[in-house]
């Protein structure tokens, strides 16, 4: 005699990149941080590429503390093709893996004006042919310098907050940011990545996240949670 068909019905799991609940989280993020921007300062898209490979591994209040003297010593592309590496290096020194960086921004400049008359390029193909830049690099590039919303920046932040809220399970950021990319709206691609940085830097750290100020915390279930 075949089983009787069980009467129990499982719970269907949550959805957690259901439309509804970017919605709430989208919307909260919009309240708390209208304003988020980039935090790395700069006055041009130059200053930008350089100040966030500067930013590798080192926080943005330590290269906003090293690029004003740097920018008023070279502030074009042009100013690093003869500049002796040993002498960036010194320049840049505080910001970690500088020996790294100096390479990679020199190499970067000499690039952008012997391949690109000495513009940052405006595409992801084109900026990833530069040394040190990778697509969270050209992320921040197109989407602070330029507006073009070629993608999500996935940074420690970004790569922390997307776990917690269960929008990706990619340990891999290229992965994350593809996952990312399918469910937030491209119109939103910039801003998101922005408050989500700011969100990671005042509210949900990597440790000890404030939970019990957190505009998000009703949505979230994860097991880092305080409260």
């Amino acid at each position: 005699m075949a089983p009787k068909p069980s009467k129990h019905i499982s719970k269907s799991k949550t959805d957690y990149t259901s439309p509804a609940r970017l919605q709430k989280i989208l919307a909260a993020l919009d309240k708390t941080f209208p304003q988020a921007e980039c935090a790395l300062h700069h006055e041009n898209p130059f200053q930008l590429l350089v100040a966030t490979i500067l930013s590798a591994q080192c926080t943005d209040v330590r290269v906003n503390m090293v690029t004003p003297e740097l920018f008023r010593k070279y502030p074009t592309p042009q100013d690093y093709i003869a500049l002796p590496q040993a002498d960036l290096e010194r320049e840049i020194h505080s910001t970690g893996f500088f020996r790294n960086k100096a390479e990679n921004i020199i190499g970067a400049a000499t690039k952008i004006v012997q391949q690109f008359a000495g513009t940052v390029p405006q595409t992801m193909e084109e900026l990833l042919t530069l040394p040190g830049v990778a697509r969270k690099t050209a992320n921040v590039v197109l989407g602070t310098a330029y507006g073009i919303s070629s993608g999500v920046v996935v940074d420690t932040h970004v790569f922390r907050i997307a776990h917690r809220l269960k929008l990706t399970k990619q340990n891999n950021p290229d992965k994350v940011e593809q996952d990312l990319m399918k469910i937030i709206p491209q119109d939103r691609w910039i801003a998101f990545a922005h408050q989500i940085i700011w969100f990671g830097r005042k509210i949900c750290a990597a440790r000890n996240p404030n939970c019990a100020e957190c505009p998000i915390e009703k949505l979230c279930d994860s097991p880092d949670k305080t409260v």
